[in-house]
């Protein structure tokens, strides 16, 4: 064999072990991008908070993961609602009321929201006069004192109460007045299969009183931990300004 012909061997097995190096590379790829959709489908996904709704809970510029897997699993919990599971939910887990859970509007099933678990099945639910009657009782809200929050509209002042649900879960809402137009709905009786969901910030908040119940099958998972959040006025990557940008007392909270 001459030197040539040598050369031309070496030169086609060099052109093999390239493509084959190829070849797994993609492989390898393939692997990593399946495991990282199975996580973000079934364990963690993470979240931002676009609109003010679920002040003072969580505010516009936290960063969240919400899990997957507390309330089971429908077509919605996959990347564009791929019909994986065409209907229904697999290991379906009912929410508990008070949660914080984030799912598709069921206006047209593909806008994520976030919103409070506020009714369960078999509960009656209405507003009267700013105040929230759940299965024909008023809930209980104590003052804790006023406050100014910037909205997307601008500066507002705003009521903060600490409301107990029935069961005892408290938490905090904000409250502008309680005269606002979504002070007084009708009563709604949430059938099998649904659930009431209302933001932290009632008198800015589009939620069931406006778009009505939520399916459960549209759920994709609860709200866990804050691991960033920022009010919008620097970069992660400079870090030398995160004192004025980051809210470093937000970040890795749990959230209730």
């Amino acid at each position: 064999m001459d030197y040539q012909t040598k050369d031309i061997a070496a030169l086609e097995a060099e052109e093999l072990e390239k493509k084959k190096k190829a070849k797994r590379e993609w492989i390898q790829l393939f692997w990593i991008a399946l495991f990282a959709l199975a996580i973000r489908s079934c364990v963690f996904e993470p979240y931002n908070i676009p609109s003010s709704s679920m002040v003072p809970t969580l505010l516009v510029g936290d960063y969240l993961f919400i899990s997957k897997y507390d309330y089971g699993y429908s077509r919605h919990s996959f990347p564009f609602s791929i019909p994986l599971i065409p209907k229904g939910r697999l290991f379906s887990q009912a929410p508990k009321r008070g949660d914080i859970v984030i799912f598709k509007f069921p206006k047209d099933k593909r806008t994520d929201y976030i919103k409070r678990v506020i009714g369960l099945p078999g509960d009656t639910i209405k507003m009267e006069n700013g105040r929230l009657i759940i299965n024909g009782h008023i809930t209980d809200r104590t003052k804790i004192g006023e406050e100014q929050w910037l909205t997307e509209s601008g500066s507002q002042t705003y009521t903060r109460y600490s409301e107990t649900l029935p069961g005892g879960f408290v938490h905090n809402i904000y409250e502008i007045n309680d005269r606002m137009p979504l002070d007084n709905t009708e009563e709604v009786y949430i059938p099998e299969g649904h659930y009431y969901l209302m933001g932290d910030n009632r008198d800015n908040s589009q939620d069931s009183r406006y778009f009505g119940l939520v399916a459960e099958e549209l759920l994709e998972g609860k709200a866990r931990f804050i691991f960033y959040s920022t009010n919008g006025d620097g970069w992660f990557f400079q870090f030398w300004r995160w004192p004025a940008f980051v809210r470093l007392n937000r970040m890795f909270t749990e959230i209730h």
